[in-house]
């Protein structure tokens, strides 16, 4: 399910490590609503910024209250939107990544409950990747105990966790030379972060239920400390339709200059890289009409609506004797869908080999001649809501229906000559 991106990429020298240009080329996302979403619901910081979103250009939105029900309207569901703003009408990812704040793990995961706690694991188990800081690293664990399950917790890594007891203390973090976050950044080329403000965080227990895809991006430098060299920061990413968890026992998300801005940026990057794989909705046979039209309710997300910024994607298998290829897509003129085709990887508007972008949700695509093999279909829903920023996050207006879904059949048809 993960949606082409263009990105700057990054030279990898034995020597040296050498980042290209900067974070500021990160690329626009296509198929996604928008990059990030910042949980600062009840019991967490309400923070309403978050500078290394804005250093590499990461469109966002936030919850900053401390209000249960206006974290259930924008994280579970309201009048318009089933689901929340976190999915779409299928069930996937509507963001690219999630971050959560700093502050009371047991009580924000409380305050969810078990529903919105399964939007959490929803969005991560179909492609969205997750960070999170402090009380966002413990609630993405399945305990702080050393047995049973904690039942606030979102259990997306299923790994233990530890709180250090340390408070209001800066702390440096060891890089290990295989780390992946210095693909985004060398920190000075020393292996070394100093100065990474934490408070109560914790790291991840080694010993005792660790997950073998873990993988370890830096480990606390604190001699007097228990903490000492135990692993602060660490990804996980166990199947390629999962998102990457990205998460850190300390506090580097408040920063606006120097290598603690740097480290907030690469957990960013080295999540969203970590998006799962696009998923194709079905192949469609010759002259077959596939109707999109199931809610979320009716739990059939091969045929359910497709939702703001979205694409959907379909394969066709055109045989060596085949020509004058169509493609049909139907759908309701007062929004704008758009069809697109590409020969052997998915159709996305910035590299198709066919598009009908014309205004309306009706679209025709024919092709004479046509090489055989396998070709794409991709379907983008580019109407979209309006929001207003108010003090706890955003809200929606204009046209709302998109949130549940906007119906569409799509038909390919092909003559077979002999």
């Amino acid at each position: 399910m993960r949606k082409i991106t263009s990105f700057t990429s990054v030279v990898f020298s034995p020597i040296m490590f050498i980042l290209i240009a900067s974070f500021h080329t990160i690329g626009i996302a296509q198929g996604y609503y928008k990059d990030l979403f910042m949980d600062g619901g009840v019991s967490l910081t309400s923070r309403t910024n978050l500078p290394a979103a804005k250093h590499v250009g990461l469109s966002m939105e936030y919850l900053a209250t401390d209000d249960s029900l206006t974290q259930a309207k924008v994280m579970i569901e309201n009048e318009y939107d089933y689901n929340g703003v976190l999915l779409y009408p299928d069930g996937e990812p509507r963001f690219r990544v999630i971050y959560t704040n700093g502050g009371k793990a047991t009580k924000h995961g409380n305050s969810l409950g078990e529903k919105g706690r399964n939007r959490i694991k929803t969005f991560y188990y179909n492609g969205g990747s997750y960070t999170g800081s402090c009380a966002g690293m413990f609630i993405s664990s399945i305990s702080y105990y050393s047995r049973g399950t904690w039942q606030s917790y979102y259990h997306i890594w299923p790994g233990r966790t530890k709180t250090t007891g340390l408070l209001s203390t800066p702390t440096g973090h060891f890089i290990p030379k295989d780390s992946p976050l210095l693909h985004y950044c060398n920190f000075g080329g020393d292996f070394y972060i100093d100065n990474v403000r934490h408070n109560d965080g914790g790291y991840a227990r080694e010993e005792i239920d660790y997950p073998p895809e873990t993988e370890v991006l830096l480990r606390y430098d604190y001699p007097v400390w228990n903490m000492h060299k135990k692993v602060s920061c660490w990804a996980y990413k166990k199947y390629d339709h999962n998102g990457r968890i990205v998460v850190i026992g300390s506090h580097p998300e408040s920063a606006t200059s120097g290598e603690c801005l740097d480290l907030m940026t690469a957990i960013l990057l080295y999540a969203i890289d970590g998006q799962g794989d696009i998923d194709v909705k079905g192949t469609l046979n010759n002259e077959q009409k596939r109707t999109m039209d199931k809610s979320t309710e009716e739990n059939d997300p091969a045929y359910t609506k497709i939702g703001d910024k979205q694409y959907h994607h379909f394969k066709i298998r055109i045989p060596e004797i085949a020509s004058n290829l169509t493609v049909k897509l139907d759908g309701d003129n007062k929004y704008q869908l758009n069809l697109y085709l590409k020969k052997a990887t998915f159709a996305f508007r910035n590299c198709a080999d066919y598009a009908d972008t014309t205004i309306g949700a009706d679209k025709t695509i024919s092709i004479p001649e046509i090489s055989p093999g396998t070709w794409f279909i991709g379907i983008e829903c580019a109407t979209t809501v309006k929001t207003i920023e108010r003090d706890w996050g955003y809200e929606y207006t204009g046209n709302l229906d998109v949130l549940n879904g906007i119906p569409y059949s799509i038909t390919a048809s092909w003559n077979i000559t002999e």
